[in-house]
């Protein structure tokens, strides 16, 4: 079994940054591909970024393209998300999930595990 712990969760105003990361432990799979989701209330999980194994490739949701960023930390095995010039709508629950595959996937059904999440509150 996989766990995924997030952290870097926290209460911001709206134009700051925060950091999140996901630590990966347990038992390993093979170069998998990490992704974060956030769920806000009354609303659908939704995918927010995505990165494949060897980081070449990374997809970002279009509503926070250009102010995040994931990266991984293949050797920590952590994933990391920076978020920059949050906005109220950001607020969230945001997920770590883990996929036993490759490729980046933007879909959640197509992950295996995920993290207990970590509470983005955006304050205008």
């Amino acid at each position: 079994q996989v766990q995924l712990v997030e952290s870097g969760g926290g209460l911001v105003q709206a134009g700051g940054s925060l950091r999140l990361s996901c630590a990966a432990s347990g038992r390993t799979f093979s170069r998998p591909t990490m992704g974060w989701f956030r769920q806000a209330p009354g609303k659908e999980r939704e995918f927010v970024s995505t990165i494949s194994w060897d980081s070449g490739t990374t997809y970002y949701a279009d509503s926070v393209k250009g102010r995040f960023t994931i990266s991984r930390d293949n050797a920590k095995n952590t994933v990391f998300l920076q978020m920059n010039s949050l906005k109220p709508e950001d607020t969230a629950v945001y997920y770590c999930a883990a996929r036993n595959g490759m490729l980046a996937s933007r879909s959640a059904s197509e992950y295996n595990y995920w993290g207990q999440g970590t509470q983005v509150t955006v304050s205008s």
